[in-house]
């Protein structure tokens, strides 16, 4: 395992002082060395007393007076290394403890910091963890420093999301009035007495571009408020909502032959039931949409726990093509907006409602064609 941040400081603290201690220790040994002799030297300073010792009332004098000298002096040196080296053994354990805790309140800041990102990432996209901040307060150093630019950059981010929303959701809401009005006037003109069959057709034309549109329209809106906060926390079973958009998408099925079948397994979730019905709904209308024709099947399946699975028979879809799925505007054949199979929002506001719900959704390639398509929410409560 890498050693963190902290351990490393603190053994680089550690060794310095260790390196220092042992240092000191041997320049005051050998400063004590230097002068214990002298040490041992009767204080009037006489060469000649020194070599006349009462020892246990044994008077030893010459030689055996300087070799007893010399044993003293070495005991008494052996004694104080032993004793440097039980100082210098306690010092290091309060040094080590000390030079821990010091480095974990030194680095207390830099937690913070990635505490705080960890709470971004981890936020689902439709509860804008960007308004979260560190808040540093302290000295005004580096690691503040550090820490108000992380707040300026999470703001800036914040502001910029926040427009883009803004954006999206204004132009839509713009656009839907004159495509009301257009869809207002070719009707009117295609209910006079006296439209020609040529003008019917054209206005059926356009009754069919208008509708893509404002399909699209819708698919925009929605999209932007799978990506806002989430309003609602309601309990919601998926099993029940899967059979309410079974039930819904059974004319479009029977037009495209696809037969539709739902096993409804507990699948109790928690968010905006509305949100969720349509995340449901786009996914069996994708797999009804992007099938064989005549013969072909969809398969929704849900559970265990707040999952969904909607699998379809259709064209092989390559892998490399899967990630360009969930893009807006994005579909296998190279069809745009002008196809009549959608607006291609549809499994963009899928991944969009299912993060918005701190979900996941997966999909894979079918063996013989066609889909497999999981999303997976938070257990409920959870």
């Amino acid at each position: 395992m890498r050693p963190t941040l902290r351990l490393r400081l603190t053994l680089v603290y550690f060794g310095f002082f260790m390196i220092a201690g042992v240092v000191l220790l041997g320049i005051t040994y050998v400063l004590f060395r230097q002068k214990l002799p002298l040490s041992l030297i009767p204080p009037s300073g006489d060469r000649d007393l020194k070599r006349i010792l009462h020892v246990n009332d044994v008077v030893l004098t010459g030689d055996a007076a300087d070799r007893f000298m010399e044993a003293q002096a070495a005991e008494v040196s052996r004694s104080l290394l032993q004793m440097e080296a039980v100082a210098l053994v306690l010092v290091a354990v309060v040094a080590l403890a000390s030079a821990w805790a010091l480095t974990g309140r030194m680095l207390s800041p830099l937690h913070r910091v990635t505490a705080t990102a960890r709470r971004i990432a981890a936020t689902p996209a439709g509860e804008r963890g960007l308004h979260q901040r560190i808040d540093l307060h302290g000295p005004d150093d580096e690691v503040k420093e550090l820490a108000d630019t992380f707040d300026s950059m999470v703001e800036r981010l914040e502001h910029t999301f926040g427009a883009q929303r803004r954006f999206v959701a204004n132009a839509s809401h713009e656009l839907r009035t004159p495509l009301t009005l257009n869809r207002a006037l070719v009707e009117l003109a295609m209910h006079r007495r006296a439209a020609s069959p040529d003008v019917l057709r054209l206005g059926e034309d356009l009754l069919r571009i208008n509708d893509r549109h404002e399909r699209l329209i819708e698919g925009l809106l929605l999209l932007a408020r799978s990506e806002q906060e989430l309003a609602d926390h309601s309990p919601v079973d998926l099993a029940d909502v899967a059979v309410h958009v079974a039930e819904q998408t059974a004319a479009e099925a029977a037009t495209a032959d696809v037969k539709v079948t739902v096993v409804a397994g507990a699948a109790p979730a928690t968010g905006d039931g509305l949100l969720l019905e349509q995340m449901i709904r786009n996914l069996v209308e994708n797999g009804i949409r992007h099938n064989t024709g005549p013969g072909g099947w969809v398969r929704v399946e849900s559970g265990p726990g707040p999952s969904i699975t909607v699998s379809n028979s259709g064209p092989v879809v390559p892998p490399y093509d899967l990630p360009t799925l969930f893009e807006p505007f994005r579909r296998l054949d190279g069809d745009r907006i002008t196809s009549a199979k959608g607006s291609g929002l549809g499994l963009s506001i899928v991944r969009s409602v299912a993060q918005a719900h701190g979900g996941t959704v997966t999909a894979w390639p079918r063996e013989g064609g066609g889909l497999v398509m999981t999303v997976t929410l938070p257990v409920a409560g959870g």
